[in-house]
């Protein structure tokens, strides 16, 4: 494969995706679990856990979307368009959920924080949900005209696979973000997070397997590239390890290593994901190998992806070492103060 202008942008918001949902991921993880904790104290530990680091991670959303809109016009077109209301049903979930956790300190009323703390639940997971119910049906593929127009009605994104997607990725979070709170805390709720922790990853093993049987049954086009290229064979089979690891990492009380196995489990299923997908951006359910938009035929003018690359080549260094500095200045375990949320 020639590394095109086009090519190189594709493997950009590629990337861009997968940083995304390992990083915001524990994020919304967290959220999900917030209200299975009862006492003030303990939710404020949960919500301090993430507070230094949740909007940080949402720049790698801005790479993906400025990367569609600049990089790949008609896709960004289509996705607006036909997903209109998944995505709209998405942003309400991120701004009720960032409204949610900046506001729940303001007043030390039980009913505002009582309100607040299930604003803040409840778009975790519709975020994640929304999360999975989309790459589902990028999948399985969408129903576009000649010219890329989405044709399909609300009810279609709501299929057997997507939705299986949309659970799988919920449990995904739920255990990705339980083992981020592990490491976090300390005492008698991080005994009691342990609990938790081996339930969520039962939970998520139980959805990756029917996910997994499922997609092999009923979705052929995403294993086709794995039959006719063996060695990529060996993703899926590192992205099972990976995830077989982090039990076991856990149970020898290794939080540290079975978050980052968790973080690598989730960036090698992505790759799978692309993989299956490639070269496809927005899957076509009508003659899928002519109507499908891929980086090929949906890709901006040169002088678009030239002058984009630019920038992204600037930025994201800077994006980089500030994540880095913020994840190294709050690695410690979560200490509740004055001015804590």
């Amino acid at each position: 494969m020639e590394f095109t202008l086009s090519f190189t942008w594709y493997l950009v918001i590629g990337i861009a995706i997968i940083f995304y949902v390992a990083l915001d991921g524990f994020d919304l993880g967290t959220g999900m679990l917030h209200l299975f904790t009862k006492t003030d104290q303990d939710r404020r530990i949960f919500l301090n856990a993430i507070g230094p680091v949740w909007d940080g991670n949402e720049v790698w959303l801005v790479i993906v979307a400025g990367g569609l809109l600049a990089g790949f016009p008609p896709v960004y077109a289509t996705l607006l368009s036909g997903f209109y209301n998944l995505i709209m049903i998405f942003l309400c979930g991120l701004i009720f959920r960032a409204v949610a956790i900046e506001f729940r300190s303001k007043q030390a009323s039980l009913l505002w924080r009582k309100v607040w703390d299930i604003t803040f639940s409840v778009a975790s997971f519709i975020i994640g949900f929304i999360l999975g119910l989309g790459l589902g049906n990028l999948i399985q593929g969408v129903p576009l005209d000649q010219e890329g127009n989405f044709v399909g009605n609300f009810g279609l994104f709501f299929r057997p696979y997507p939705v299986l997607i949309g659970l799988f990725t919920t449990t995904l979070f739920i255990m990705h973000g339980s083992i981020y709170l592990t490491m976090k805390t300390e005492g008698v709720l991080h005994e009691r997070l342990r609990i938790w922790v081996k339930r969520c990853i039962l939970l998520f093993v139980i959805t990756y397997f029917i996910t997994t049987l499922s997609t092999w049954m009923f979705m052929p086009h995403m294993v086709e590239r794995i039959k006719e290229y063996r060695w990529l064979s060996l993703v899926p089979i590192a992205a099972l390890l990976a995830i077989l690891n982090v039990p076991r990492l856990f149970a020898l009380k290794k939080d540290f290593q079975a978050f980052l196995f968790s973080c690598l489990g989730i960036m090698l299923m992505l790759v799978v994901f692309g993989i299956g997908t490639f070269p496809n951006l927005v899957r076509s359910l009508i003659e899928p190998d002519l109507l499908s938009l891929n980086f090929l035929n949906a890709s901006g003018s040169e002088l678009n992806l030239t002058v984009l690359l630019i920038i992204v080549a600037i930025g994201l260094p800077f994006v980089f070492c500030y994540s880095a500095m913020i994840y190294r200045v709050f690695r410690g375990k979560v200490k509740i103060e004055s001015s804590s949320y």
